[in-house]
């Protein structure tokens, strides 16, 4: 391994640092009922998702699904603003109105986080399309779960792209469990990458335990996208928690989750950077250290950040121009004739 290699595993690795801190934040801030909303899906176990975003190049755009926090903070996202959108305060991304399932930032190239499923995946169609058509040398992403593998719309849009050789790259994240339904219970062929080939993609699987694997391939495709050749990534990872904060996950043995979280793309990349000396125990730590504390602040600014007013409810909500809704009293009194 290069040292240029061993440098990029090292930045890899504290991508992911941040990413579990501030999930066991967010999840410290859905326990003590700070949180906007009753859902919270946490990525914990996904975190080799950075090596698809660390690929990524600037101007290209993708969407998200409900698992998405870590996500965004690898591609550049603020904690604060995050975590002030999860408790639902003005300076949040979307002014505390989306939360923790509809985070949005189009500076970041965030076409929008869907909290149906495969809700978000024809977007990048269009985005493809349109670079396209511009002559533009970006690719859009399309980030969801094993669970979206068995909606239809997911099957007309790689259809389309591999049709009229858009880029875009469709990256499902196989934690290995839709809800409660482990996916070899959902689908007769697991191996989601070969539905993709069929449909005229690029299509290939790697394992999410090790994100320098994550990374390498997601170069290739993304680099073969941006030339006409629309693909489909799998990263088989482990889901380490139940689908939602509530969730216990009663459908798994506990063996099944001792061994599932062996898998751990974070701790595998801390083993690799001691074995090749490439840090310290002292180094990481302070690693570890850095973003907890970054993400405690985060929690604490959140915290501590206003709750937007009453009368904002329905800006950004209707278009400009549009006269806002009127309360329920107001149309009960004209239906009992009291408005007249």
């Amino acid at each position: 391994m290069t040292a240029g290699g061993n440098k990029l595993l090292l930045e890899h690795y504290r991508t992911m640092r941040r990413i579990r801190s501030f999930e066991e934040r967010v999840n410290e801030l859905f326990v003590r009922g700070q949180s906007a909303g009753s859902m919270l899906h946490m990525s914990i176990g996904e975190e080799s998702i950075a090596g698809v975003c660390r690929a990524m190049e600037p101007g290209d755009s993708f969407t998200t699904h409900h698992r998405g926090h870590g996500i965004f903070i690898a591609r550049g996202a603020d904690p604060k603003r995050m975590m002030s959108e999860i408790a639902g305060k003005s300076d949040g991304y979307c002014s505390g109105k989306g939360g923790s399932m509809h985070i949005a930032d189009m500076t970041l190239g965030a076409l929008g986080a869907n909290a149906i499923v495969g809700g978000g995946i024809p977007h990048v169609v269009g985005a493809g399309l349109s670079y396209r058509n511009r002559r533009l040398p970006h690719v859009s992403v399309a980030f969801f779960g094993d669970g979206a593998a068995q909606q239809g719309i997911l099957y007309e849009a790689m259809n389309m792209a591999a049709l009229w050789k858009l880029p875009v790259v469709f990256c499902c994240i196989n934690n290995q469990y839709g809800m409660g339904t482990r996916i070899d219970r959902a689908a007769a062929n697991p191996n989601l990458h070969e539905r993709a080939i069929a449909c005229g993609l690029n299509g290939l699987t790697v394992d999410g335990s090790d994100v320098e694997e994550v990374h390498d391939a997601a170069e290739r495709i993304l680099g073969a996208a941006r030339n006409g050749m629309p693909g489909f990534m799998v990263i088989n990872c482990y889901r380490f928690y139940g689908h939602a904060r509530l969730d216990k996950s009663p459908y798994r043995e506990e063996s099944e989750e001792v061994e599932g979280r062996k898998r751990d793309a974070l701790a595998n990349a801390r083993k690799k950077l001691l074995a090749r000396a490439t840090a310290d125990d002292a180094m990481l730590m302070q690693i570890d250290d850095d973003a907890e504390a970054e993400m405690n602040a985060a929690v604490d600014h959140a915290v501590a950040a206003l709750s937007p007013p009453v009368d904002t409810m329905f800006r950004d909500v209707f278009a400009e121009g549009e006269p806002p809704p009127r309360p329920l009293r107001h149309h009960l009194s004209m239906i009992l004739g009291e408005g007249r």
